[in-house]
């Protein structure tokens, strides 16, 4: 998917589009019942790019219902897979179509730059919506090997109805990444947007109209987490919570279910990744490569940023150097420029929180090599150069908590035990990478290091097909790849009794 507009393409296409804010339920768009609402700004610079629906409890229970009776009459849940396949086939074409509004809806609401969102977010959702349509009907059910005068089917069935519940970084790729398998295993699904990116989501909506999802199957809810996703979590009547976010706002939904119904809970929660470079690393002008990317792409709003850079001390200095060399090419510019290698981080809130922990790691000891300062290349923007510490100890809040933000901190270590040390020194286990060419030691921090997915001389290197999840405080359940739909379906088995 290629598109070649300008920027000055895009600036135009910035002024003339009118984005929707209405919630859809049951294949309507509606305001809130109480006809509540929100601003949204643009971090890009500042300025309000709508009024969206802020979905209240009652909202949620209207989107329940609708979700319900649909599961409940079968018009999505009992068709054939293949029936299904060829909905989703279409809702991913239609995406394709929209591609160049979504993407620039994506820039204008989350910061994300234009070539970032045209060339993988995009392209990330479309291929999530194929991949799950194709698999729909190329799962089969098991007979267990019970004697012969019986005979035992054991079904996947969908579990119900679905609250999917995403957050703002990578707005519809990762809603992509949950609504595709869900509806691909014949749930109901209710999307719940994160205030600061439901503008997407709401596209979906017509979308999935269009598509040929019947009404009521899928909702789109925005609203405010602690009305709206609480009242999710809560509610007697959502079958299985998929969440992307915080780890603290993870652990809420943990107890919203045992509060409720015991509803089924998947998280994909925080991160603290180390890219770990061992002395024998043979080509570090690639490891400063994918450690600055790393750890400053989308502006480090990443729950796998390499934000940990443990390396062994004979090197560090050559490594380092390469990094500030690198570094000083990634200045923040305005997302709809399709040169800008970063844009701004997601509001002012999100950028002062970053700016807070650059703070704390000075007053903590930590040396600044670069960065940290807050830019203006577009007036009225949240924008933030990338911050780079040295001297760092694992202690320290900047090695410790998730920043979400552009800031990478440098840990030397003296040899792999060390590393291996340092690299597990954290609630989360999300993701690591190591950089050696030694075959034994890849494989040791491979099986040592706690995380759900390892990288060999890369970082963050992915494909629909391998799951993404954690370990620890990062989470459990995966998306992508098939054992995404293990989380929306629930075991049936079925006992024939044959003897006399």
């Amino acid at each position: 998917m290629t598109h070649s507009n300008t920027f000055q393409d895009w600036k135009t296409k910035a002024l003339k589009i009118q984005p929707l804010g209405l919630a859809y339920i049951n294949g309507q768009y509606q305001p809130a019942i109480s006809n509540q609402k929100f601003d949204a700004f643009s971090p890009r610079d500042g300025q309000k790019l709508a009024e969206i629906t802020s979905c209240q409890t009652e909202d949620v229970n209207l989107a329940v219902n609708a979700a319900r009776q649909a599961f409940k009459n079968g018009i999505w849940s009992r068709t054939s897979a293949k029936q299904r396949k060829q909905v989703l086939l279409k809702f991913a074409d239609l995406i394709e179509q929209h591609s160049q509004e979504l993407a620039l809806l994506e820039s204008l609401e989350m910061g994300m730059t234009i070539s970032d969102s045209v060339n993988m977010n995009l392209p990330g959702a479309i291929e999530c919506m194929r991949w799950f349509a194709e698999l729909a009907d190329k799962r089969y059910d098991e007979i267990a090997p019970t004697s012969p005068n019986a005979i035992t089917r054991i079904h996947r069935v969908p579990v119900g109805v679905v609250a999917a519940i995403v957050p703002w970084n990578y707005p519809l790729m990762m809603a992509c990444w949950k609504i595709a398998p869900a509806l691909a295993t014949g749930n109901s699904v209710i999307l719940k947007p994160a205030e600061q990116s439901s503008l997407t989501a709401i596209k979906l909506g017509e979308l999935s109209k269009l598509a040929g999802i019947p009404d009521g199957v899928f909702n789109v809810l925005p609203g405010p987490g602690h009305i709206t996703g609480k009242a999710l979590g809560l509610h007697m009547d959502v079958d299985a919570i998929a969440f992307t976010g915080s780890t603290d706002v993870g652990k809420l939904f943990m107890q919203y279910s045992g509060q409720s119904n015991l509803k089924r809970i998947s998280l994909e929660c925080g991160g603290k990744t180390p890219n770990i470079v061992l002395a024998d690393c043979d080509n570090l002008d690639a490891a400063a490569d994918a450690i600055v990317l790393g750890a400053f792409g989308n502006q480090g709003q990443i729950c796998n940023a390499g934000s940990r850079l443990i390396v062994e001390r004979s090197i560090r200095d050559q490594l380092i150097e390469k990094i500030l060399a690198k570094a000083k090419t990634e200045k923040p510019g305005d997302p709809l420029d399709p040169q800008s290698k970063l844009g701004p981080l997601v509001d002012e809130s999100q950028l002062s929180r970053v700016i807070g922990y650059i703070d704390v790691g000075k007053q903590q000891g930590a040396t600044l090599l670069c960065g940290g300062e807050r830019i203006t290349p577009v007036d009225g923007g949240s924008y933030l150069q990338p911050a780079i510490f040295d001297q760092v100890s694992p202690e320290m809040s900047i090695a410790k908590e998730e920043i979400f933000g552009p800031v990478l901190s440098v840990i030397t270590v003296d040899n792999i035990d060390q590393a291996i040390e340092v690299a597990n020194n954290t609630i989360y286990g999300l993701g690591a990478a190591v950089w050696t060419i030694n075959l034994k030691k890849m494989e040791r921090v491979a099986a040592e290091v706690q995380a759900g997915v390892i990288w060999v001389n890369s970082h963050d290197h992915g494909d629909i097909s391998s799951p993404v999840g954690g370990f620890k405080q990062s989470g459990f359940g995966r998306d992508k790849s098939i054992h995404a739909m293990e989380k929306y379906t629930e075991y049936k088995t079925v006992w024939i009794n044959l003897a006399d």
